[in-house]
């Protein structure tokens, strides 16, 4: 049985065992099961041995800088964790776990453009996604694009604070370039591409091939590029999608989140590109421990964290 298997099979049986409780919106947990258990992601033996690709960008930072608008965003410090202030925040230390799994994995296999998706709507996806991205840039000199291309129910201008356009589907449609759609706020290094203005048809045009063509002309100017995509059950973008990224990140939402429904949405991807599960939305008072054990680390040096 793997480990992503067990991770579901738990997450399953937590469900059930807390049907009708309240959960905790807003606490990412790390990609296993066990808040104390190390992350788990599965390597195929192909990608162990997978040589790093890279695009070369007809561009340079200083055009990066230059022709991406500087917008005044107003995120919702709610859920934008490493906007409000306080570095101790519950799911800061979460995310920081991530951060850190994800370039343990990156040293095994191709992995800068990771797309971020779930099994329904409402899991914790884009919420995964921006956190992933603000804790990527606090370390001095990552820079991460993070792309909404949930172009059926767009998300992450809201919780970033600013507008959704232009963006993602003007690019598609050949209406905008790739700097006219791209924009950063606050957060030094951290862009961002909005879904852009609203389509009839998210399948047909995520599938043309303009994506393929965004993320080559830009991906030697990013550490990380994170795509936010639609969920992968109800509609087939996620799978498209997918086509143009290295890896996927599957968010499952604790008490929410079915086996069946986890298992039909990892159906949906090749087994080497499934790089983790997080388990979104746990209670409080499922890891006592691990919180003694981050509060107790804290208090033991002046360190900060980054």
């Amino acid at each position: 049985m793997s480990r992503i298997h067990e991770a579901l099979k738990r997450a399953e049986q937590e469900r059930a065992a807390n049907q009708g409780g309240l959960s905790q919106p807003t606490l990412a947990s790390t990609l296993a099961a066990d808040p104390l258990a190390p992350v788990e992601m599965p390597v195929s033996p192909a990608a162990t041995t997978a040589a790093p690709m890279s695009f070369s960008s007809p561009y340079g930072v200083d055009a990066l800088l230059a022709r991406s608008a500087q917008l005044e965003w107003k995120p919702d410090l709610a859920t934008m964790l490493f906007m409000n202030g306080d570095d101790n925040a519950r799911g800061t230390e979460e995310f920081r776990t991530l951060r850190s799994r994800l370039y343990h994995f990156r040293e095994k296999m191709t992995l800068k453009t990771l797309l971020v998706t779930s099994a329904l709507p409402k899991e914790g996806k884009s919420f995964t996604s921006a956190n992933l991205a603000q804790v990527i840039v606090r370390q001095h000199g990552r820079r991460v694009l993070l792309i909404d291309a949930d172009l059926r129910s767009p998300r992450l201008h809201q919780v970033l604070g600013t507008t959704a356009g232009p963006g993602l589907s003007d690019y598609l449609e050949g209406k905008a370039d790739e700097f006219s759609i791209m924009q950063r706020g606050p957060q030094e290094n951290l862009f961002f591409i909005p879904s852009g203005a609203g389509i009839e048809d998210p399948s047909e045009l995520v599938g043309n091939g303009r994506l393929k063509m965004l993320l080559q002309r830009v991906e030697a100017l990013f550490d990380w590029i994170i795509v936010d995509s639609p969920p992968a059950v109800p509609v087939s973008d996620a799978s498209v999608l997918a086509k143009d990224c290295d890896g996927v990140l599957l968010v499952v939402r604790s008490n929410s989140t079915s086996a069946d429904l986890a298992r039909r949405a990892r159906q949906e991807f090749p087994d080497q590109m499934l790089v983790g599960v997080v388990l979104n939305g746990t209670r409080e008072e499922a890891a006592p421990y691990a919180r003694y054990y981050y509060e107790t680390y804290q208090k033991k040096g002046p360190a900060t964290k980054a």
